[in-house]
């Protein structure tokens, strides 16, 4: 590993901090959420998390970057931490690649470098917007740091024939649910009202296959640690809302473990936002 990759993160991360008071409405944005969210009811502590996880997604995105210069098909294991991990998610996401799985999870400690990693176990699916840019999107397609993962257009959702590849495959279909929107359950995420999106309760509840929900963490310079509980398996007749429930509440938990590295600057509880103003 050479200085740029052992430095990579640090750099980010402190000129995101240094320059954060350049973003006062992400920085309310940010404190408010985490005193809402109970994390901390000390403002000044609040200020101190927020502070630290805008610089953890400059990091994050600068070591992610170079994660293909480090982390080889031959050392990808030596990276990964799986003493949070139930022991029967971290069987079905390395070891029983034989089963479609749904992978879970939130604008969390390292989602992007996580499906690189994640690649070198099972083939990859990811719901993600498409650049409108063709030469943007084209770079992303061909160098971007998500690696070999195939990425699903959001807005045209699980077509026959993805679904198809994704059980051909048997893929690990990723699905960040702390996505804003207006559409969704009216359920609670983090104990505050949030509309959620469903879809990954209604895949699992449709076909079976089991959920995985949890964060991959950073603990070290490239080493990541998988952060969750057990598998979840949905009955067909299972409630989708309660279902969409308790997988919010399982992204909750690993939020909670690891603030500071959580995605506060989103406008995840934005309609609750516009009745408080």
């Amino acid at each position: 590993m050479n200085f740029l990759d052992r430095k990579a993160y640090d750099w980010g991360s402190a000129f995101a901090r240094a320059l954060f008071w350049l973003f006062p409405r992400r920085k309310r944005i940010a404190v408010e959420n985490i005193l809402k969210a109970g994390i901390t009811d000390d403002p000044k502590e609040a200020r101190r998390i927020a502070r630290v996880s805008w610089g953890h997604l400059a990091g994050h995105v600068c070591e992610a970057l170079r994660v293909p210069h480090v982390i080889t098909r031959e050392n990808w294991r030596e990276h990964l931490d799986v003493s949070e991990g139930h022991p029967d998610a971290v069987r079905l996401l390395l070891e029983e690649t034989d089963t479609p799985i749904i992978l879970v999870s939130a604008h969390h400690g390292v989602w992007e470098a996580a499906t690189n990693l994640l690649s070198f176990a099972r083939p990859m699916f990811a719901i993600a917007r498409v650049m409108n840019n063709k030469l943007v999107a084209n770079w992303m397609k061909n160098h971007h740091f998500r690696g070999p993962v195939t990425i699903i257009d959001k807005n045209h959702g699980f077509t026959p024939e993805i679904l198809r590849k994704w059980v051909e495959d048997r893929a690990a279909m990723t699905i960040l649910m702390d996505q804003h929107t207006s559409k969704g359950l009216p359920l609670t995420f983090l104990g505050r009202p949030a509309k959620t999106f469903s879809s990954a309760a209604r895949l699992a509840i449709r076909t079976g296959y089991p959920v995985v929900v949890g964060s991959f963490v950073r603990v070290a310079p490239y080493r990541y640690r998988l952060v969750g509980g057990p598998p979840i398996r949905f009955p067909k007749d299972a409630d989708r809302a309660v279902a969409t429930q308790l997988l919010n509440d399982r992204l909750g938990e690993a939020i909670r473990k690891y603030p500071e590295q959580y995605l506060w600057v989103h406008r995840r509880w934005r309609e609750k936002e516009k009745k408080e103003s």
